[in-house]
């Protein structure tokens, strides 16, 4: 299972027969009624004394693999919580930052001088997406990091919610009044070397759906995964603090949670999105502003002479 923009190595054991064999990948399915690409991605894997010439080929036709179904989501699960770290972890523990981000679709009132083609929502209404009921909005005039260096006001504020401002049953049948939530540029701020720890929860907002997360800045460590709504008192003993994989995207289970734990080590201002690309354009996405540490090694260095102005 890889998500958008998400990699895997992987080592082959070159221990069967001599010939050429298919390597293949379709699409994970997730969200209910939702358009998808249903094709397969193919490529052919040859053993060197299989080889073939351009008009000459006396390996076998290579017989195509049975892949699982789109919506398989048990076999996605099974295989994403396979993954172990080689050794030892160094997990963080000692929590300093604790953060519980839902995250999810929505609806906006189409504005009335937006072509259907924009407004696309049942209803006329406009997807939206958002983490904490915060629907990110991009900077237009200065990036996110100019603006914190060079401490240009205006652009951003620092008040994005640790938690949800409401309760509610995540996975559960919602309300419409919990479909709208609200645009801005929030960041949260962290202190350098802070030990961070993130639940990430899957909300059924408009579709429940697996969403790659995707944090710039950082790799962090996948403690653990499960469905429903996180609990926590009956789900942290599901943490891995031993040998959990280590990465910089994970799948969020439609109608589940993840939560990941990192040092924040690097400073600077670092966002964290969907990398579904048409979920961060509506809003599915928030950053984090790292402070500056000590020393040099610590601190955001200046931007180089001839950096292009924006």
């Amino acid at each position: 299972m890889l998500g958008p923009g998400q990699t895997t190595d992987v080592l082959i054991r070159g221990d069967q027969p001599p010939s050429r064999y298919y390597m293949a990948a379709r699409a994970y399915q997730s969200a209910q009624n939702a358009p998808f690409d249903n094709t397969t991605t193919t490529a052919i894997l040859e053993y060197k004394s299989a080889s073939c010439a351009a008009k000459k080929c006396n390996a076998p036709t290579p017989i195509m693999l049975s892949l699982p179904a789109y919506n398989d989501t048990n076999t996605v699960t099974t295989f994403s919580q396979s993954f172990r770290s080689l050794e030892k972890a160094e997990v963080p523990t000692d929590i300093d930052e604790s953060l519980f981000f839902t995250i999810g679709l929505g609806l906006n009132k189409c504005p009335p001088n937006f072509r259907k083609r924009r407004c696309q929502g049942p209803n006329g209404t406009r997807f939206t997406a958002s983490m904490n009921n915060v629907s990110f909005v991009l900077p237009r005039n200065f990036s996110l990091l100019q603006a914190h260096q060079q401490g240009i006001p205006g652009v951003f504020t620092t008040d994005f919610p640790a938690n949800p401002p409401l309760k509610f049953d995540y996975t559960g049948n919602l309300s419409r009044s919990l479909f709208q939530p609200v645009p801005g540029t929030k960041l949260y701020k962290l202190k350098y070397g802070s030990r961070v720890q993130i639940v990430l929860q899957d909300t059924s907002i408009v579709t429940p759906e697996n969403h790659p997360i995707h944090l710039h800045g950082y790799d962090f460590y996948i403690i653990a995964q499960g469905f429903g709504n996180f609990g926590s008192k009956k789900d942290t003993s599901k943490f891995n603090l031993v040998d959990p994989p280590m990465r910089n995207t994970v799948g969020v289970p439609v109608n589940g949670w993840a939560v990941i734990r990192f040092v924040a080590d690097n400073p600077g201002v670092w966002i964290m999105h969907c990398h579904l690309d048409v979920h961060i354009n509506w809003g599915l996405a928030m950053a984090f502003l790292v402070e500056n540490g000590v020393g040099e090694l610590q601190t955001i260095q200046p931007p180089p002479p001839d950096l292009p102005m924006c």
